[in-house]
């Protein structure tokens, strides 16, 4: 466990920026910003043009195994106990913040972090506010966050759009095509055998380009391809999530419940209720769903007074694929007059079936058996969460991990019952990996 708290207190002012100060800094958007700061671009997590920007750091934390969450957790009210906050604007997202990414296995190498940044830029309902953080001592003011956000806009104004890399090859990564092919067989026959329900399984494939890659470029494409989805990046990380794990805004959690695909590419032309017919038509598809959704209300309701979800999913439509998705809310409930954390959570909803499978403990040791790599931050919580316990924590799906300057690493995975076939499931990887295969220039399947 690695951390930073520094010797002073954190402090932290909030306060709402001017349109007429935006338009005269040629900040137009969240998407105006993203090729300023630092060399790679801001800590990330936007849909619709909403969300929050972080830039510089001025603290961060990592750790490893099974107590991850519960140490970020402490270090972050280790770091909010003698907090000096000054918050004109008091939202969800405002006031003290850090983002985070953390690994999906207990057993991952990879670490789980939480960064808080010098600066954070929120964007929301059609206003815009700023954050600035300090931890040397020094009293952020209005004005010392406005030449922040000065230095931003001109930074970005004077670099242009990193262009999308061209020439990759991409490769297997762990296993095979065939030998992932296998493993899916082999799901199928422990499920077959009792005892599971329904095992997620995952693969990854390496892009390898000549040139450095950029990652601004892939935000940026990935913005403008996904923004339905929560496009998000915590150093290295990136991607373009559509499944919510937890959303929490003072009393009420919401979180968002994918499991059944199916790609849009085999869409006949001209169809109308295509997606109704064979995903909501599915058994398989709707068994895999029913599965997730009843995973995630059962660890959600020992916190909850009230749960709420449909009876029926509805299809959610990506440009690359279809999903039953199920949105679910819940009132929180206090526990000695305090509720729970988004990050408090996190830890008791991670995994769910959706990136995992049900058992949740027998499918993550099969997991571990049959994939042959340690998935990292793939599938694992990815988001922010603010000094009041308020948070949004995403699943980092439809993701990549920039390994370095020349080689970035894919991750995508199927839900496996025992009415699977693993060509099939093959194919819906593909269809998974096909955003960031947009954001790379690559062929949709290589």
């Amino acid at each position: 466990m690695t951390a930073s708290l520094g010797t002073h207190p954190l402090r932290t002012l909030t306060h709402a920026v001017d349109p007429a100060t935006l338009s005269g800094l040629g900040i137009t958007g969240a998407a105006s910003l993203l090729n300023s700061g630092p060399s790679g671009g801001p800590l990330c997590w936007l849909r619709r043009g909403e969300g929050l920007l972080g830039f510089g750091e001025i603290s961060s934390f990592a750790s490893q195994g099974p107590g991850r969450f519960a140490d970020a957790e402490h270090w972050w009210k280790t770091l909010l106990n003698d907090a000096q906050v000054n918050d004109a604007v008091r939202m969800p997202g405002t006031g003290p913040l850090a983002f985070g990414s953390f690994a999906f296995s207990k057993r991952s190498t990879h670490p789980s972090e939480l960064i808080v940044p010098a600066l954070v830029v929120g964007f929301a309902a059609g206003g815009v506010w700023i954050t600035q953080l300090t931890l040397d001592g020094t009293a952020p003011t209005a004005q010392s966050a406005l030449a922040l956000l000065r230095e931003l806009a001109a930074s970005a104004a004077a670099r242009s759009t990193p262009a999308a890399p061209s020439g990759g090859t991409v490769r297997s990564g762990a296993l095979t095509e065939e030998q992932w092919k296998d493993t899916v067989s082999a799901g199928v026959a422990a499920i077959a055998r009792g005892g599971l329900e329904k095992v997620v399984l995952a693969r990854d494939v390496v892009a390898s380009f000549a040139d450095p890659v950029q990652r601004v470029s892939i935000l940026q494409r990935l913005l403008d391809l996904y923004g339905e989805c929560w496009t998000y990046g915590v150093r290295g990380l990136v991607g373009a999530t559509p499944e919510m794990l937890i959303k929490v805004e003072g009393t009420t959690a919401a979180a968002r419940v994918l499991a059944g695909t199916l790609d849009r590419e085999d869409e006949p032309a001209g169809s109308t209720g295509y997606a109704d017919a064979v995903l909501g038509g599915s058994i398989k598809q709707r068994q895999e769903h029913d599965f997730a959704v009843r995973s995630l209300t059962r660890q959600l309701a020992p916190f909850a007074t009230d749960l709420s979800f449909p009876s029926e999913p509805f299809i959610l439509e990506l440009p690359n694929v279809w999903h039953l998705a199920s949105d679910v809310t819940a009132q929180l409930a206090s526990t000695n007059g305090h509720l729970p954390t988004s990050l408090a959570l996190v830890e008791a909803l991670h995994p769910t079936a959706a990136v995992c499978g049900t058992p949740r403990g027998g499918a993550g040791e099969l997991i571990i058996e049959l994939e042959k790599m340690d998935r990292g931050p793939y599938a694992g919580p990815v988001g922010w969460l603010d000094g009041t316990g308020n948070g949004e924590w995403g699943l980092a799906l439809r993701g990549a991990v920039l390994e370095d300057a020349h080689h970035v690493r894919l991750y995508a995975g199927a839900g496996i019952v025992e009415a699977s076939d693993p060509a099939a499931e093959l194919a819906e990887t593909w269809a998974k990996f096909r955003p960031m295969l947009q954001a790379l220039n690559l062929p949709h399947h290589p």
